[in-house]
């Protein structure tokens, strides 16, 4: 019988960690791919926003930063990792 309560009491944890990974892990591992790939496909000319929730489009990118025109001669430099969403043609 204590054989049973162990095997009982393993089942319940493995399904606890199946649980975990299908409702928290997988999800977040899926976003984080879904990001990578929108910052591998950044452009010039792309409007953006930023996670501090500025809007600008980008004129030049560098290594690991983009160069934004917010305003008429209005230009900063941010992280590419900053990008929040591209903002497609429609949402303009």
């Amino acid at each position: 019988m204590g054989s049973n309560s162990q095997m009982i009491s393993l089942l319940y944890i493995v399904g606890l960690f199946a649980i975990l990974y299908f409702l928290m892990i997988r999800p977040q591992q899926q976003r984080q791919k879904k990001q990578q790939d929108m910052m591998k496909n950044l452009k010039p000319d792309d409007h953006i926003v930023t996670i501090g929730g500025i809007y600008g489009t980008i004129v030049k990118m560098k290594e690991n930063t983009l160069v934004l025109n917010i305003a008429d001669n209005v230009r900063i430099e941010v992280l590419q990792s900053a990008v929040s969403r591209v903002i497609s043609k429609d949402e303009k």
